[in-house]
């Protein structure tokens, strides 16, 4: 018998600004600009949890975690992808795999992915050949080519066996 699978596509954005923290992937990246947002605003978890919550038709991570809820104003995003990753394992459903582009013109992050995969791979129980980050700049174009804002796009891939 052929396995169930679902796909589903992830898209976060956050603006830059000076006096907040980077984290991307549920690691801290020395910047000299960090992302705004309600929680640590880790565009690459986000876009994750999207990709696993759109692949089963239950909304988005705004529905399930508020920026106007309090007990989520600065919360870690490591605690937010590990609740929707509950939420999918709950309705009997198991990650693949999971792609992820990050565009942000500045910093380079390439020495950070494998660190990255290894906390999201973690959290997913999956192993880290199955997390794939790409980075790409915007060639100075758009607010992330200006550095303005960071974003990232995610596809995550879910079956039952």
């Amino acid at each position: 018998m052929k396995p169930k699978i679902k796909v589903g596509l992830g898209y976060d954005v956050h603006r830059l600004v000076e006096g907040r923290q980077l984290w991307l992937g549920g690691i801290r990246i020395p910047s000299r600009l960090g992302a705004l947002g309600h929680s640590d605003a880790d565009v690459l978890l986000h876009a994750i949890c999207d990709a696993m919550l759109g692949a089963l038709s239950l909304g988005d991570i705004g529905i399930h975690f508020s920026d106007t809820d309090q007990q989520f104003k600065n919360i870690d995003s490591k605690i937010l992808l590990k609740r929707t990753f509950d939420l999918v394992r709950g309705k009997g459903w198991f990650v693949g795999n999971v792609d992820c582009a990050l565009i942000l013109q500045s910093p380079k992050i390439a020495g950070y992915v494998p660190q990255m995969r290894s906390v999201i791979a973690g959290i997913l129980e999956i192993e880290e050949d199955e997390i794939s980050i790409k980075a790409t700049t915007a060639e100075q174009m758009g607010f992330a080519g200006e550095m303005k804002g960071i974003e990232a796009k995610a596809v995550c891939l879910l079956y039952q066996p």
